[in-house]
Formats: C-alpha cells, sequence, structure tokens
C-alpha cells in the first residue's frame, strides 16, 4: 500500500502568507525524512481563508528540488483552467527535476466558483477536461502535433521538455459522481476517491462498477484506487480524537458551505445531489464521522481501522489529510506524521523475496494469490527507480505482501516450486532490512 500525505498549504494565523509556505515545507521535509512515499499538493483558487496554495506546479518543482526519494503528487490538477501546452510544458519539467517522481493527479474540481472567477463556464468542465487530457498525451509524446478541437487548435507545435518518465508521468484522476467511476474505468486510469462528504461504505459499489468498466475495457490488472482520507495520530486514541475534533469539524461546516454555494450557482440535477450532501454534512457528529469516515486513532487502532477499510472497498492507497480544517497545530501534525511512517506504514510494507533466474508466468500467478507481484531489482545507488532497493544487485526480485513473509513452509514451498518443480532457495527479508 502506498502512503501518502494530502496537503493544503494552510494559513498560520496572524503569521503572514510565506509562514504558511514555510510551515508546509518543513512537513515536507519530515516527510522525506520518516520514509512517507509520497505527498500531495491541492490546487485551490479564492480561499484566502482555507489555503494559499493555487500554484501546486511551482511548489512541486521547489519540492523536487530539495528532495530525494518522496514522490510529489498533484491532487488534483484542475485540467479546464489551464492552457493544455503550459501545463504540458510545467509538468514535464517537473518531471526532469525530480527524475521520474511526478504523479500527475487530474480532475475538474467540484467547486464552481472558481469556474466563475476564471471566466470558464462550468457547464464546459467535462468537454474542456477530455480535450485538455488528449493535447496533454500528443505533447508529451509526439515530436510535433497538430490539433484541432472545440476549445483548442495547434497546427505543428512542439513543447519542450518532454517528461523524464515514458511515456508520460503516471496519471490517477479525481472519481466524485457515481457516472465517473466507470467513465475513468474504460479510459484505464487509477482513482482518487474521497469520503469527505460521505462514508466508507458508499464507496463500495461505486469503486465495483469502476473496476468492471476497467476489466470490460480490456486493461490490465484490476484498476488501483486511492483514498484521500482525514486523518490523524497520536499516541493513544484519547489524545488522538481530542486534537483532531475542532479542526475536522470545522472543516465538514466548511465543505456543507462550500457545497451549498456551488449547488447554487450550478443549478439543475447537480445542484439536488450537491444538496443532499450539504445536509448530511450538516448534520454529522464527531461520533458519527469517526464511525464511518475518519482514520483518527493511535497506531495500533488506525492500522485495524485501515485494514477494515482496505478489505472493504479494495484500497492501493491512502492519502492522509494530517489538517483537515488546518487548525492543528504543526507539531503535532508532524508528529502524527512520524507515527503513520514509523508505525503504520511498515505492517503494510513489503517484503522482498531474490530469485536468480526470471520468474515465469506460473511463478506470477501464484504470487498474486498472495497479493504479490514482480518487480527488476535495482542496483545499489540508483535511487531515481521504483524498485525497492538491494545490497547485493540480483537480476529479479519479487515482492511481497507482509503476511507473506509469515507464512509457513507449505505457502513457501508452493511459491517455490511453481515453476522449476523443485525448491528453490527462498530467503524472505523485510524491505527495510536492506536499505
Amino acid at each position: 500500500m502506498e502512503f501518502g500525505s494530502f496537503m493544503e498549504f494552510p494559513p498560520v494565523a496572524a503569521a503572514g502568507q510565506s509562514a504558511a509556505f514555510d510551515q508546509a515545507l518543513a512537513e515536507i521535509q519530515a516527510a522525506e525524512e520518516y520514509g512517507l512515499d509520497a505527498v500531495w499538493l491541492a490546487e485551490l483558487h479564492g480561499a484566502p481563508e482555507r489555503s494559499v496554495l493555487s500554484a501546486p506546479m511551482m511548489l512541486a518543482s521547489a519540492i523536487g528540488a530539495s528532495t530525494s526519494r518522496v514522490k510529489i503528487g498533484i491532487a488534483v490538477q484542475v485540467l479546464p483552467l489551464s492552457h493544455p501546452l503550459r501545463l504540458a510544458e510545467e509538468a514535464a519539467t517537473v518531471d526532469q527535476i525530480s527524475h521520474g517522481r511526478l504523479i500527475y493527479g487530474i480532475g475538474r474540481s467540484g467547486v464552481v466558483r472558481t469556474y466563475e472567477n476564471y471566466g470558464i463556464s462550468y457547464g464546459e468542465s467535462r468537454e474542456r477536461f477530455a480535450e485538455t487530457l488528449e493535447i496533454l498525451k500528443l505533447a508529451w509524446t509526439e515530436p510535433s502535433f497538430s490539433y484541432e478541437g472545440k476549445y483548442h487548435r495547434f497546427s505543428n507545435v512542439s513543447v519542450t521538455p518532454k517528461p523524464y518518465q515514458k511515456p508520460y508521468p503516471e496519471l490517477r484522476m479525481a472519481a466524485a459522481t457515481p457516472e465517473t467511476f466507470p467513465q475513468i474505468g474504460r479510459l484505464g486510469l487509477p482513482i482518487f476517491v474521497a469520503v469527505r462528504q460521505g462514508p466508507f461504505g458508499q464507496l463500495a459499489e461505486r469503486i465495483k462498477s469502476y473496476r468492471e468498466a476497467y476489466a470490460a475495457a480490456g486493461h490490465p490488472g484490476r484498476g488501483q484506487v486511492f483514498l484521500r482520507v482525514p486523518a490523524f495520530l497520536a499516541e493513544t486514541r484519547q489524545r488522538a480524537r481530542a486534537e483532531a475534533e475542532e479542526s475536522i469539524m470545522s472543516f465538514f461546516r466548511y465543505q456543507a458551505e462550500l457545497g451549498r454555494d456551488s449547488a447554487r450557482r450550478a443549478g439543475g440535477e447537480l445542484a439536488v445531489q450537491r444538496l443532499r450532501q450539504v445536509e448530511r454534512l450538516e448534520a454529522l457528529t464527531y461520533d458519527e464521522a469517526l464511525a464511518t469516515q475518519l482514520l483518527v486513532d493511535d497506531p495500533d487502532g488506525f492500522t485495524a481501522r485501515l485494514r477494515e477499510v482496505q478489505e472493504e472497498i479494495g484500497l492501493d492507497g491512502i492519502l492522509a489529510e494530517l489538517n483537515c480544517g488546518g487548525k492543528i497545530p504543526q507539531d503535532r501534525v508532524v508528529n502524527a506524521l512520524r507515527l503513520l511512517c514509523q508505525e503504520v506504514k511498515p505492517r503494510f510494507h513489503f517484503f522482498v523475496q531474490c530469485f536468480p533466474v526470471k520468474p515465469t508466468a506460473a511463478d506470477t500467478a501464484c504470487l498474486s494469490l498472495f497479493g504479490g507481484c514482480v518487480q527488476e531489482a535495482r542496483k545499489p545507488g540508483d535511487r531515481h527507480t521504483k524498485s525497492p532497493p538491494v545490497r547485493q544487485f540480483n537480476p529479479h526480485i519479487i515482492v511481497v505482501k507482509p503476511d507473506l513473509g509469515r507464512a509457513n513452509e507449505r505457502s513457501r514451498s508452493r511459491l517455490s516450486r511453481s515453476a522449476h518443480g523443485s525448491p528453490r532457495p527462498i530467503s524472505i527479508a523485510h524491505a527495510a532490512s536492506l536499505r
């Protein structure tokens, strides 16, 4: 499972806007040090009471230059609000500076006021999004290209630089309304889902429709799902829940106000749907939220609840909103980040198993029963590849969920015999011990 932190860069009382950047960038340095997999940057406009993070690609560039390991995610770039060639150039630049650590999250946003501020009709957002995404892929993969669309027209244009990752950075797409889940599944993209406005259980059927559409379109695997969730950790359950309550509940109230405003501006059936969500948020109690749509606990309780959610909806990673509402003191946010990385993440991360020969299809099929996957090993010192590190280079490694590391000899024998008919030596070690 991938562990990330979702960040909005909230204002810091009367300390000025520069303090908000200083504080958030310090948290990102802590994430790099503690071993978090990814930091995720929001894109928010016209809300100074909430965030100073309106230009995520500029911040991503700064993070790429000041870190060497943590992935840099955008969650999400609101494609209809910007010129597609500029987006392509900026994303490719960040990917080059970070040596391939960019994850490019994309979406339309549901904040109608932002579209009005930018002079763009929200009713055009779906068409503009699809057109911009098509242009981005052409810009990243073609030496030059021409395009004739409803909103953009280009003749023999070239975009530079090209991304470090080939053919382009990993794309993930936000899914919010029920109809978007199968649409994204047909595109074959991983999805972001969120529980700011509804419970975990509400997502199960929608994710099922996404994965059914993903499989029907012939895409490999099952389709990856990443959950953005309000979260917090402390040394005890009581302390975690007490420290997070005011910030989280103020955020739910803010979301209700924002939803009511967007419903008024959007009108039609969309307004009806959003008003239902607003009414639920306005009636939500903290105890109900803890039971249905938050991860707030000590490390043991957090781990147990995350496993339940993982089993219920099938997760591949989380974007933990560790300061949802922006009111939690920075030292406590950094402490929550430390607990997430040091106490929770190791219980979900992988074991590394080295093989002297390339695993066959039979090996891979058997391994999938245990939730594992095959990756290329990398040489020590090659820090910009995604594969786990190994002290002594091996041709191939198998990455396995922790449960297999504790499996009985019969399970291990099943893997070792699967392709070659006779046992092979299997040496399993926790990935952390190989760094």
